[in-house]
């Protein structure tokens, strides 16, 4: 039973900060960063981090959480509720966290289409004002 479970188990595998920062496209500074926010746990090695398989996976779910405008602490809380709780419970949390994020950005957007149409209305007043000026032109004189 117990290499049946020892098969199924990641193997124990580890990373430099380069490593990740190369695969993630991510920069020394930002581990770092995540380090000092309670979000990454590397072991040391003399003065080294080394990174395990979980804060490979760890630091995956960062930078998801940090591409779609997540806070640092929703994104501790998505880790937090994994390591109190379980996977389920982790789940659960993420799709709270998303679908907040969503009404969000859907909030935003409205703002954003709303701006455009006023942008657009006020340069088609002046392109009617000012039919002898094109972008990039010389202002009209006064």
């Amino acid at each position: 039973m117990s290499l049946l479970l020892n098969l199924r188990r990641p193997p124990y595998r580890t990373y430099s900060i380069t490593q990740l920062c190369r695969e993630f496209g991510a920069t020394p500074r930002a581990l770092r960063f995540y380090e000092e926010q309670g979000l990454l746990s590397p072991a040391r090695r003399d003065t080294a981090r080394v990174y395990s398989y979980k804060d490979r996976a760890r630091l995956q779910l960062i930078l998801r959480g940090r591409r779609v405008g997540l806070s640092i602490a929703e994104i501790r809380d998505i880790l937090d509720t994994y390591d109190e709780e379980g996977g389920p419970a982790q789940d659960a949390e993420a799709l709270r966290i998303h679908k907040r994020r969503i009404e969000q950005l859907q909030t935003q957007r409205a703002h954003v289409d709303e701006a455009i149409q006023e942008l657009e209305q006020a340069a088609q007043h002046l392109t009617c004002k000012y039919p002898e000026l094109k972008e990039g032109e010389a202002k009209p004189q006064a």
